[in-house]
């Protein structure tokens, strides 16, 4: 238990995710504070917010290290083929199969099954796993860079036929491109000035990610709380929609274990498409979902089951981690 613990706390489960409950529970408490018609100058801060992410995300690309992890190039491509292509149809067909689940929130559902790989939580199980590091690295960093392209692409595709999913593609893709795309391509390009300057400070930097997150969480669940979106659903509902994420992550987790096996991987390269393939990134889930869904209403609903995977992705994940990591000794 207690390694577990720690290993909750590497993949930052204890204070991200605390703050993350905070957030909610303040913004249920103080709704007004952070809904639309508050003083406050939310909406400017948290758009400079979102172009530092990525900014940072983008100093902190290697070129040396994403050329030389091509190599194995057949892991890289099941991986990046199962977060970005088995992942949505197996959610459509979900959708499709199942007719209890309620149409509000399926949004949310199809959004999480385009979203890209964690980087940090992806890699770290992956070390503690005992699986091929280096190839985590490479993966968890292409994929959180083509998600930034194929994210908001397959909302506008797979979006069409869920309630609620108006996105008006001109204006959304416009502002990804001076909110995302244009600050990763600047500090990708800056990476030999700038990376070797903040090096030393990438654990203490992660926490300007999580900010930027904790702020949109409140102002849209605020938002949420003043409008009164979650008066109508049960108690049920929502266990509803936790039991679906739960039951997600563990068929992607059987499909990806069974395909790496045929494919002949070994165990190392297996550990790291399991680790790579089932995560989901919360980072790109909030931050990206700000720009697609304007509307802090639909937002907050979107978030919701991208949270809850978020959250069992990191208990059930840190537990596998363990296993692999003794029988790898």
């Amino acid at each position: 238990m207690n390694k577990l613990l720690k290993l909750l706390q590497k993949v930052g489960f204890n204070g991200f995710l605390l703050g993350l409950f905070s957030a909610i529970f303040l913004a249920y408490l103080f709704p007004s504070a952070g809904s639309s018609d508050s003083e406050f100058p939310w909406k400017p801060i948290i758009n400079i917010g979102i172009a530092i992410v990525f900014f940072l995300y983008g100093v902190k690309l290697d070129p040396k290290q994403l050329k030389e992890g091509l190599a194995n190039w057949k892991l890289h491509l099941l991986i990046q083929s199962i977060t970005f292509l088995l992942f949505p149809a197996l959610v459509v067909l979900i959708l499709r199969w199942i007719p209890w689940i309620d149409d509000d929130f399926k949004l949310g559902i199809t959004y999480l099954s385009a979203l890209p790989s964690t980087v940090s939580a992806a890699v770290v199980m992956v070390s503690m796993a005992g699986g091929n590091l280096p190839a985590a690295i490479f993966n968890a960093s292409v994929s959180s860079l083509i998600g930034v392209f194929i994210t908001p692409a397959w909302m506008g595709i797979l979006g069409n036929g869920v309630e609620g999913a108006e996105i008006d593609m001109l204006p959304t893709v416009f502002e990804l491109t001076y909110k995302v795309i244009l600050p990763v391509c600047v500090g990708a390009l800056l990476h030999g000035k700038i990376f070797p300057l903040i090096q030393t400070h990438l654990k203490k930097l992660k926490y300007i990610d999580q900010t930027v997150i904790m702020m949109i969480v409140f102002t849209t669940f605020s938002d949420s709380f003043s409008q009164r979106v979650f008066s109508p659903y049960k108690t049920a509902t929502l266990f509803q929609v936790a039991f679906l994420m739960l039951a997600l992550f563990l068929f992607i987790w059987m499909l990806i274990s069974i395909i790496s096996r045929i494919l002949g991987f070994d165990l190392k390269d297996r550990i790291t498409a399991l680790f790579c393939g089932s995560k989901k990134s919360l980072v790109h889930g909030v931050v990206i979902g700000k720009i697609l869904f304007p509307n802090p209403e639909v937002l907050s609903l979107v978030l919701l089951p991208v949270m809850l995977y978020h959250i069992q992705q990191l208990i059930i994940g840190s537990a596998i981690a363990q296993y692999f990591s003794r029988k790898t000794e």
